[in-house]
């Protein structure tokens, strides 16, 4: 079983920050931040939950997700409970990273329009 990635958002500015323990009383803007849900927002699951590949020892992780300057997917993670790998990506970036494959591990994918998605590897 892997560990959780947590993140919150400001309703204001938008910021958002990784939580290591959570609690309720993390705030920006002078307001608490909200948990962001992976999965949780209306739009194509097919084009931001991430997919994977297992070849060997590594994990190709993909989001079949445009890579636009207003709409693209900012980075893409795996998680499990030794250790968060993250790649950063910006517009014109092809939304793929090849990780060591961990089973168990969840995987993220985070569009800057759409928010935070989720997928468990097998």
């Amino acid at each position: 079983m892997s560990k959780e990635l947590i993140l919150k958002k400001c309703k204001n500015c938008n910021a958002v920050v990784r939580v290591m323990e959570d609690c309720e009383c993390i705030s920006c803007c002078g307001e608490n931040m909200i948990t962001v849900v992976p999965n949780s927002v209306d739009a194509a699951i097919e084009k931001h939950v991430p997919e994977y590949e297992v070849k060997g020892d590594k994990i190709v992780i993909r989001v079949n997700h445009v890579m636009e300057e207003e709409h693209y997917i900012e980075w893409i993670a795996m998680v499990s409970d030794k250790e968060e790998r993250i790649t950063y990506l910006k517009p014109g970036d092809k939304p793929e990273v090849t990780f060591e494959y961990v089973k168990g591990a969840k995987l993220y994918a985070y569009c800057n329009k759409h928010g935070l998605w989720k997928k468990e590897v097998e």
